[in-house]
């Protein structure tokens, strides 16, 4: 059996509030970030990599992490994007077959700072009550004022735009060129099982740096256009908005996922909001308003769209809806082939209750050819 840490570390909120942890494997270090938490009891490595949690410093609920290690398929980017990691039990032994490595080896080749032994149902029940804020874990457990003083300088993430830190910086191609379908994909975060999930579907998509304009990629001659997932605060993704204003106006397949569905709702003159805490897990409850089902879906997103705004909006129809606290869930365009889902159908991880959405986008490119939109 491996150590378990004995150096003294720290959680402090914005607010001055602190809790108590100790530092995964002994080590020193401090971390920035939004503190956040998510729900999930599995894909612990899948969270970490996903490019929509960049800046934030990550709360487990789940009582134990690390316990079946790290796989190097196992990732949604190139490297672990949160900012530092908060758990409660932090397995340094593992027990599945299949694993690479341990969780503990994974984070130090990412140089992620992580820290355990924190009461995390009570920094959950905080966050929950006053909702996500700005925080630092340190093991400068004798300087709390000098934390206090950088904490400060810390941007808060409303108003922040993180795509370019996450984006690709070259547009690159995946799946197979000889595939039925072109889709062009603007990439404001994009998790890899996205385009896995494209690519399944016969497409052979290229992936374009946030900032492309549509005539870029309108270049490529696609049949059809993705915005991606993504980190931070959309309104300040001006580019991305202009470009999905010029492709709704084309009046081709249009699909957006999490932040891409954020960008849709801005290019129609619908307004979003910074959440109280947000919504991270893989069980979050979603009625399809068009079919009546109960979907069980994976969502990460601090940020959504303006209810109010929507209803009023005479292009948009609301098509899914949050059953824990009605926020909008899904959109689409009336007479354009443009729809959009604030939640993950995807998932990696999570149930794959929403994956028919994909299924859907190819069905509204095979319309498009016919020259018909679909209801």
């Amino acid at each position: 059996m491996k150590y378990q840490s004995k150096r003294k570390a720290l959680i402090l909120l914005a607010d001055g509030t602190i809790f108590f942890g100790k530092a995964v494997g002994d080590k020193e270090g401090t971390a920035f970030g939004e503190v956040c938490f998510n729900t999930g009891m599995t894909g612990y490595q899948e969270i970490f990599t996903d490019p929509s949690y960049f800046g934030q410093l990550m709360v487990t609920t789940n009582a134990h992490i690390g316990n079946y290690g790290a796989n190097n398929e196992e990732v949604e980017s190139d490297s672990v994007k949160i900012a530092g990691l908060i758990c409660k039990n932090f397995s340094y032994e593992y027990s599945r077959p299949d694993a690479d490595m341990g969780l503990e080896e994974f984070l130090d080749k990412n140089n992620l700072f992580s820290i355990s032994d924190v009461d995390t149902r009570a920094l959950v029940s905080y966050i929950r009550d006053n909702g996500a804020m700005n925080a630092v874990i340190s093991t400068e457990v004798d300087n709390i004022e000098g934390l206090k003083a950088k904490l400060k300088e810390v941007p808060s993430m409303e108003g922040l735009e993180l795509a370019s830190k996450v984006s690709t910086e070259k547009p690159y191609f995946f799946g197979d060129e000889n595939a039925k379908y072109k889709i062009a994909a603007l990439d404001i975060g994009i998790k890899k099982n996205i385009l896995r999930n494209l690519a399944q579907r016969d497409a052979y998509i290229k992936v374009f740096p946030y900032n492309s304009t549509f005539e870029e990629m309108k270049e490529w001659q696609p049949d059809g256009y993705f915005i991606s997932n993504g980190p931070g605060d959309p309104e300040p993704l001006k580019e991305a908005i202009e470009t999905a204003k010029q492709i709704i106006a084309e009046d081709v397949p249009l699909f957006g996922i999490c932040l891409g569905h954020q960008v849709i709702a801005l290019a129609n003159g619908v307004s979003t909001y910074k959440m109280h805490n947000g919504h991270r897990g893989i069980n979050h409850p979603v009625i399809n308003l068009k079919t009546g089902k109960g979907e069980i879906t994976s969502q990460n997103h601090g940020f959504a769209i303006n209810r109010e705004e929507t209803e009023a909006n005479a292009d948009l129809e609301i098509t899914h809806v949050h059953l824990n606290d009605n926020t909008v869930a899904g959109i689409r365009m009336k007479d354009k082939n443009v729809f959009s889902v604030q939640y993950h159908p995807e998932a990696s991880p999570g149930p794959h209750d929403a994956t028919y959405l994909f299924d859907q986008f190819f069905e509204l490119i095979a319309s498009s050819v016919n020259n018909t939109t679909l209801v």
